[in-house]
C-alpha cells in the first residue's frame, strides 16, 4: 500500500475550539484546551492516521489582533503553521451569530494558494438554521472548497472530516513513527498540562500572564520520571492566588497535572512545582525559545 503524508494548519480565532478538534482527530489529547481564550502558545504539531495516510495538523494560536510582543509572536506562529500547508482548516465558532471578527482572518486567507476548508463547530449547541446561514455567509466568498459542520467535543462530524482530509493529502513517506502523537518533547508537553490545570483551577483569578517553564526531566533508576517546573507569574500579588491558604491551591495544581502526565507518559511521576515571579518575563527571549515561539520585536 502506497503512504501518503501531509500536513494540515488548523486556524481560527481564539476559543473556536482548534485544540478540541485536533485531540478528537488524532484520537487522543496532545493539545491542551481551555475555557479561557489563547490558551494555545506554541504551534504544536498532531499526527492523526488514516489508513495508510499520515495527517499532520499544525495547532495554533488563536488568531487575534495582536498588543503585546507574546501577542505578537502567537500570531507570527499561527501564519507560519500554514506556509505549505497541503490544506487549511479555518475553525469557526457555529454558536456565534456576529461574525465581523473574522474579516481580517478572511482578508489574509483571501490570496493564499493553499486549500481552505471551513469547519463550524460546536453545531450540539447550534440551531441547524443559523449554522447554514453562517455557512452560506462565510463561504459565499468562494474561497473556501467544502465546509463541514462537526463538534470536536462530541465528535460529530469528526470521522467525516478526518476521511476528507487524508484523501487530500500527497503520496509520500511518513514524517513520524506510527505510534507518535505529536511533535512536542515531553518536557514542554508536561509544562503545557501544568498550564492548563492553573487556567483550570484558577480560571480567571490569574491573569493570562504566567507561564510554566520546564527546570528539569530526568528518569530514576526505577522508570519513575521526575519533573521540576517553575510557575513565572508577572506580579507578586498573583503569588497567594497561585500558592493558595497554605499552599493548598499549588498542590491541587500539582496532584492534577500529576496524575494527567502518569497516564499520558504510562509511568509513575513525581511533580515538583515552585512559584517565582518576574515582572519581564514576556520580554525574556530564552522563555519564547523554550515556547517555540519567534522572538519578535
Amino acid at each position: 500500500m502506497t503512504q501518503h503524508c501531509g500536513l494540515v494548519a488548523v486556524l481560527g480565532a481564539p476559543n473556536a475550539g482548534k485544540s478540541t478538534l485536533v485531540n478528537a482527530l488524532v484520537g487522543q489529547k496532545v493539545a491542551i484546551v481551555s475555557a479561557k481564550a489563547q490558551t494555545t502558545r506554541a504551534r504544536l504539531m498532531g499526527i492523526a492516521l488514516d489508513g495508510e495516510t499520515q495527517i499532520i495538523l499544525a495547532d495554533t494560536p488563536g488568531l487575534f489582533a495582536p498588543k503585546r510582543r507574546l501577542d505578537r509572536a502567537m500570531v507570527n506562529a499561527a501564519w507560519e503553521g500554514a506556509v505549505e500547508a497541503d490544506a487549511i482548516l479555518l475553525v469557526v465558532d457555529g454558536r456565534k451569530k456576529k461574525r465581523d471578527y473574522l474579516q481580517p482572518i478572511l482578508d489574509s486567507l483571501k490570496d493564499r494558494p493553499e486549500r481552505k476548508i471551513l469547519v463550524l463547530n460546536k453545531v450540539d449547541e447550534t440551531a441547524k438554521e443559523p449554522l447554514l446561514i453562517a455557512a452560506q455567509d462565510l463561504a459565499g466568498e468562494g474561497q473556501f472548497s467544502e465546509v463541514f459542520f462537526v463538534s470536536a467535543l462530541t465528535g460529530d462530524g469528526v470521522p467525516e472530516l478526518k476521511a476528507r482530509l487524508a484523501e487530500l493529502m500527497p503520496e509520500g513517506p511518513w514524517h513520524y513513527p506510527e505510534d507518535q502523537v505529536s511533535d512536542a518533547s515531553e518536557r514542554l508537553l508536561a509544562c503545557e498540562i501544568t498550564r492548563e490545570q492553573i487556567y483550570r483551577q484558577l480560571h480567571d483569578e490569574l491573569p493570562y500572564d504566567s507561564v510554566v517553564r520546564p527546570e528539569s526531566y530526568t528518569t530514576r533508576k526505577d522508570g519513575s520520571v521526575e519533573i521540576h517546573q517553575q510557575i513565572v507569574i508577572a506580579r507578586d500579588s498573583q503569588k497567594g492566588i497561585v500558592l493558595g491558604k497554605g499552599g493548598s491551591k499549588l498542590k491541587a495544581i500539582g496532584e492534577a497535572a500529576r496524575k494527567e502526565l502518569a497516564e499520558l507518559l504510562g509511568a509513575k511521576v513525581h511533580l515538583f512545582l515552585h512559584v517565582k515571579v518576574d515582572e519581564r518575563w514576556s520580554e525574556d527571549k530564552e522563555i519564547y525559545e523554550e515556547l517555540g515561539l519567534d522572538w519578535v520585536r
